[in-house]
């Protein structure tokens, strides 16, 4: 009997984004008429290998078949050429553009689009409304009508399932049935494993970067899921970092969030950050972390509760009125926080231009603190040096020392050591860690699921916009961290 030709196959898929790796040697065979999920921990690279499949990049090693034969995906016209079309993660419209505007820079059939959308019972949906007025939900399904609008052999679908209601996503399972019964594929990205144990035939886990098993997954539960996904834990990062575990005890509550609401994406969050306390926030990506950050640092509004800092009540219209509380952020994206083209000195003073102006006298003090900040966090000085040509690690160092050269108390770390070496990283944590000591009051999310129970005192965990867990750093685990993030499990220990 002839085996069967697979509908799409990559091999030895490798992707680096300046030092980082995000992708080693992927392997993903997805067959005609399957649900094929694709599995991992955040930083595994999934988004990764859906965007070379989608055409957006090219990778740096590695081959594409489709139906056997060769093919060049350097662009995403390459990839609809080839029969594949994609949901990613975060909407893809234009947001001042209604969705005719949006629709005719496509070749896509206006009426194919509408049929789409009646059967994702969107058909009351007009067409001439600007995409940024679209609650988040419509906007998932206006681009997966987009998707099924090219009738594509092989549909991608990227975390689709995260925004939506049930019933939404079960008219999504509906068509990804009747897109296998047709013949055609389905490669499904998923959070939510029973979602996976439900829909999918088969999973490909990513580890690191690598491709490691492929499974079926109705032959094993979520915890088997969860296991396969962690693999032996890296001990890199707990091997330079010594554990923390510090009691909040009596210390005031600095800063808090009572039922705080936004958009769809943070759904009645409360919680209360102690001085002299670092506390986590574990979540996978797209789970509501980045708006509830965007509400602390001032940066957006919530529709609902509040936001209190030292017991009153912040009301932020923009991130300068977070800082004038003693609330700043320490982003991600150490660009975004720096003025890339001016010096590594005038970057770590920017905060105290106002009161250098204002009162003369206190500039040798401010110097000695710039100085202090800088010896303390071995940040290269030399004359002139310009912050965009420091390594990411020394970049993040600056902004963490902008603000400690300021005096400010309360940081609200967003993933700061994200493609930071672990030295560099090792040195980071020990600063939060001395800060803290001090009195400073740190909310701190990473990505790295394992390096939260090392760093922090505390970890909340966020699934679906909510708090959903709460558990000592202590008695907390890479799995049990993973296990509630994934949504199952929706308890305080």
């Amino acid at each position: 009997m002839t085996e069967a030709v697979p509908l799409l196959s990559a091999r030895g898929i490798a992707m680096r984004y300046g030092a980082v790796v995000a992708l080693r040697s992927a392997d993903l065979t997805v067959m005609p008429g399957e649900i094929h999920a694709l599995l991992g921990a955040n930083g595994a690279g999934k988004s990764t290998l859906v965007k070379i499949l989608s055409g957006v990049f090219p990778p740096d090693a590695g081959t594409v078949q489709v139906d056997g034969s060769p093919v060049d995906l350097r662009r995403p016209t390459h990839a609809v050429g080839a029969g594949l079309a994609t949901v990613f993660q975060d909407p893809t419209l234009i947001p001042d553009l209604t969705i005719y505007q949006n629709l005719r820079l496509t070749d896509l059939d206006e009426s194919v689009v509408r049929d789409w959308l009646s059967r994702l019972d969107l058909g009351h949906l007009e067409f001439n409304v600007l995409i940024r007025d679209l609650p988040l939900p419509a906007l998932r399904l206006l681009d997966l009508a987009r998707a099924l609008a090219q009738n594509p052999r092989l549909l991608m679908l990227d975390e689709i399932t995260a925004a939506l209601t049930t019933d939404q996503a079960d008219r999504v399972f509906a068509v990804m049935e009747e897109w296998k019964q047709s013949g055609r594929s389905v490669l499904f990205i998923s959070h939510r494993l029973g979602e996976v144990l439900a829909v999918c035939d088969r999973a490909t886990i990513l580890r690191n970067g690598r491709s490691v098993e492929t499974l079926a997954p109705r032959e094993g539960d979520e915890a088997g899921l969860v296991a396969a996904m962690l693999g032996e834990t890296a001990e890199a990062v707990s091997g330079e970092i010594a554990a923390r575990s510090v009691s909040a005890g009596d210390r005031p509550v600095v800063l808090a969030g009572r039922d705080l609401q936004r958009g769809g994406r943070v759904n009645g969050v409360s919680f209360e950050l102690h001085a002299g306390e670092i506390l986590g926030l574990a979540a996978l990506e797209g789970q509501g972390q980045d708006q509830l950050f965007q509400l602390l640092s001032g940066d957006r509004r919530p529709d609902g509760g509040e936001v209190l800092v030292n017991g009153s009540r912040l009301d932020a219209r923009s991130p300068y009125d977070a800082i004038r509380t003693g609330v700043v952020l320490v982003p991600a994206d150490r660009l975004m926080a720096l003025l890339p083209q001016r010096s590594v000195r005038e970057n770590l003073t920017i905060p105290l231009y106002n009161r250098l102006t204002r009162w003369f006298g206190l500039v040798r003090d401010e110097t000695t603190r710039v100085d202090n900040a800088v010896n303390r966090l071995d940040i290269d000085l030399r004359a002139g040096k310009q912050a965009q040509r420091l390594s990411g690690g020394n970049q993040q160092k600056v902004t963490i020392g902008r603000w400690l050269a300021s005096g400010f108390k309360t940081l609200l770390c967003f993933d700061p050591t994200r493609g930071i070496d672990i030295q560099t990283k090792a040195q980071i944590y020990d600063l939060l860690r001395e800060l803290a000591d001090e009195g400073a009051a740190i909310l701190l999310y990473t990505s790295e699921l394992r390096e939260i129970p090392i760093v922090c005192d505390r970890v909340l965990v966020m699934y679906g916009g909510r708090i959903v867990a709460e558990q000592d750093a202590a008695a907390a685990t890479e799995e049990s961290l993973l296990t509630a993030a994934h949504g199952l499990e929706e308890a305080r220990s």
